[in-house]
């Protein structure tokens, strides 16, 4: 936080200007059970030198390790150009760009953005990126609410193998705005029942994800077309690398009608994992819902000149309509994480992305492979998967993955508290993904070093 100069005879001074008796009394209107009587858990300061060596040790715990972690944040290769250019202070030091005459090259910079993402969703419409995607996940189901004119009732159906903390974040947003959440029920495989979908429930909008939480594929036409039928808004979320692969969300349906709004998490794109963030969000949607889109849409015109410029076309947010009349009180831009992934998009390009995704799934698949053959070691869900997938092990993942870590591994998401309910045995679940930075030595390493861990838990045990 900055740091500020006043010394207490200055706050004394000002104080005593305004008839303050202390600074507390400046906060006197808040009731006295609202008050936070003492920060109890608050621990005591540090020196400037203490602080910058603690985080130094915790940020050296983090290097020499092998990443198979995933489940949303992935360790991609990210071009040492991304952020040589990112970190320039035209645009490090740029702001929210309100005065466009003074914001062009900021301005511009979004809206290749919006037209890429628009591009790889298959969508009308991109805005300007939300916080992250799970933020993303509860923007679009208000822009669902609104948007749909036909079914204005408040229920969303999520499906079981939507990310979990995407759901539970957009249940914490949206659970005050009227809006009831219930799940669509996953078969053996991982993946929505397609056989058994509700035909009396009149949801007013739809959550898939692809690929889903477990790294499977679901069955995203059939999907697509029962909720239309329903009269139900499609809400995809979705990786976006996998795209350059995958059916774009705007196709999908058997006529290719396509989901109505997109959204998702853009980490994937030139932005390190960090811990778990920052990152962006990203949302897409059809024309007809573009005036219910959060944030900001940023837009190409002419000026008297003739000469190419841009502008804030679009942007309803509290900043600059009433409040009431906003379609988010709570979005951004981050506009330098969106800067990151628009290098990153343009350098990489989309034979680049086709080559990052693909071999992404080829590695993922051999480690999948030689995995299921360890003894002990089984799929939890059989099926097609991308560049993530969760194994069944013979002991309790949490320990597994202190002893992968003890031979430089991060071997992947212990699934206990995230799959409880889906799927049997979920404290021995692991979930596993591979980008294309593993090498087929590190994926050896990877089998090598759980099998001898096996080996020798079972010894241990027998």
């Amino acid at each position: 936080m900055p740091f500020v100069p006043h010394t207490e005879a200055d706050v004394a001074a000002m104080l005593a200007e305004i008839g303050a008796p202390d600074i507390s009394a400046l906060f006197d209107e808040i009731p006295s059970h609202l008050a936070n009587g003492s920060l109890r858990d608050v621990p005591a300061g540090r020196s400037e030198m203490a602080m910058l060596q603690m985080l130094a040790e915790r940020a050296d715990a983090d290097a020499g390790y092998t990443c198979f972690m995933g489940a949303g944040s992935y360790d991609h290769h990210i071009p040492a150009a991304v952020w040589d250019i990112t970190s320039r202070g035209e645009f490090m030091t740029a702001y929210t760009p309100y005065q466009a005459e003074a914001s062009q090259g900021t301005l511009q910079l979004i809206y290749e953005y919006q037209s890429m993402m628009a591009v790889l969703t298959g969508m009308d419409v991109s805005n300007a990126s939300v916080y992250d995607g799970a933020s993303g996940l509860a923007e679009a189901m208000l822009m669902a609410l609104r948007g749909n004119k036909k079914n204005k009732g408040g229920l969303v159906l999520v499906a079981d193998s939507v990310h979990p903390n995407y759901t539970d974040t957009s249940r914490n947003i949206v659970r005050n705005q009227g809006i009831q959440i219930e799940a669509l029920s996953l078969d053996a495989s991982g993946i929505v029942n397609v056989h058994d979908l509700p035909q009396d429930l009149s949801p007013a909008a739809v959550v898939i994800q692809q690929p889903n939480f477990f790294g499977r594929l679901e069955s995203v036409d059939v999907l697509t077309d029962w909720a239309h039928e329903q009269g139900a808004l499609v809400i995809a979320v979705v990786n976006p690398m996998t795209l350059s692969v995958l059916k774009a969300p705007g196709d999908w349906g058997s006529e290719g009608v396509g989901a109505d709004i997109v959204c998702g998490d853009g980490q994937p794109f030139g932005v390190p994992m960090a811990s778990g963030g920052p990152s962006f969000g990203f949302t897409c949607c059809s024309q007809a819902l573009v005036r219910q889109m959060p944030g900001r849409i940023i837009g190409q015109t002419e000026d008297l000149d003739g000469k190419v410029g841009y502008a804030l076309t679009l942007q309803a947010r509290e900043q600059h309509i009433r409040r009431g009349k906003a379609t988010s009180n709570i979005c951004t831009n981050q506009g330098l994480l969106v800067t990151a992934g628009t290098i990153y998009l343009s350098l990489v390009g989309p034979q680049g992305l086709r080559e990052v995704a693909l071999a992404s799934h080829h590695g993922a698949m051999q480690l999948f492979d030689q995995l299921t053959q360890i003894p002990g070691v089984s799929a939890v869900f059989e099926g097609p998967h991308f560049h993530e997938f969760a194994v069944r092990l013979p002991v309790a993942a949490a320990d597994v993955i202190d002893a992968m870590m003890d031979q430089g591994i991060l071997p992947g998401l212990a699934l206990s508290h995230f799959a409880a309910g889906h799927v049997s045995e979920a404290e021995n679940t692991l979930l596993v993904a591979v980008t294309e930075k593993r090498t087929p030595a590190e994926i050896a390493h990877y089998v090598s070093a759980l099998s001898d861990i096996l080996k020798n838990s079972t010894q241990v045990a027998s």
